[in-house]
């Protein structure tokens, strides 16, 4: 039965396609590392690799959230340790000016002296870092504290997502944490001025309960400080092993694929020369 040359092209073509399409597979394998390119290349591996980057974006983010909210601890912690100071050398400055041989001059002199260290506690409670104000509740975009002390931030804390259902409060309320204390200061200015011996003692009493309350609410930063390091070590671990799952999944043995690519080159060449081979025969070939 005669083969006409129309089938032969057909078949020629067919299989010189599959090659090519193979060469490709191959070359596209070894090009990227990966085994799972196209749906087609494993669509039940593919599915559970978009599973595990997902998994690994959301523990990604919960690391960013983690580093935010540290950055906005240590600055409270710090910021909290220089008020304390101040509040240290305000009671010394107390001490000082409660002494019955301190004349009316001296003390005006120091009222100057604690109005500079009120302005610098209303500077540390106005820290921000890019922008973000931590000790003004959840209005992280306004200014807590005016130059005479006004509180305008709110009661809310900002927090951060550590986890799918935990959070944790980096910010703070700021009249609850300094209201109090520039009330004092302020009120120890006055009395200064006024020279005023028996409010300056009873304001000693007021900054050793601050000093006591900013030391609590030290220690609390650093718990909140000690449990976003676990949680940071733990998404880690976890990260990792992610990490590691999903390059079994779509990670190309490249010593096979190497082998397989160079399979497909020599059967791709085969293919082109026995192909060319066939479609130059004629008639004259056939006879002897």
């Amino acid at each position: 039965m005669r083969v006409a040359n129309k089938t032969i092209y057909d078949a020629v073509t067919y299989n010189l396609g599959n090659c090519t399409q193979g060469l490709n597979q191959a070359n596209e394998i070894v090009s990227s590392g990966k085994r799972i390119n196209n749906l087609s290349d494993d669509p039940v591996g593919l599915t559970q690799a978009l599973n595990v980057k997902s998994a690994i974006s959301n523990l990604e983010q919960m690391q960013r959230n983690i580093s935010c909210g540290n950055a906005w601890l240590e600055s409270s912690e710090s910021a909290l340790g220089h008020v304390q100071d101040i509040l240290s050398e305000t009671k010394t400055l107390c001490i000082q000016m409660a002494n019955a041989t301190i004349d009316s001059a001296q003390r005006i002199s120091t009222a100057e002296t604690v109005q500079n260290m009120f302005d610098e506690i209303v500077s540390l409670a106005n820290t921000n870092i890019a922008g973000s104000y931590i000790f003004s509740g959840s209005k992280t975009d306004t200014t807590p504290f005016s130059e005479e002390g006004i509180y305008n931030g709110n009661s809310n804390a900002f927090t951060v997502k550590i986890g799918k259902d935990t959070t944790v409060e980096v910010g703070s309320d700021g009249g609850a944490l300094f209201g109090d204390i520039l009330i004092t200061m302020d009120g120890l200015k006055t009395s200064l001025a006024d020279n005023d011996l028996e409010d300056i003692q009873d304001a000693m009493s007021d900054l050793d309960g601050h000093f006591d309350d900013i030391s609590t609410r030290i220690s609390d930063v650093g718990s909140k400080m000690n449990r976003m390091d676990i949680k940071e070590k733990i998404f880690e671990d976890i990260l990792f092993a992610n990490t590691e799952r999903l390059s079994k999944i779509e990670d190309a043995d490249m010593s096979e694929a190497i082998m397989e690519l160079k399979a497909r080159e020599f059967a791709y060449q085969a293919a082109l020369s026995s192909s060319a081979k066939l479609m130059t025969l004629t008639l004259m070939d056939y006879m002897e």
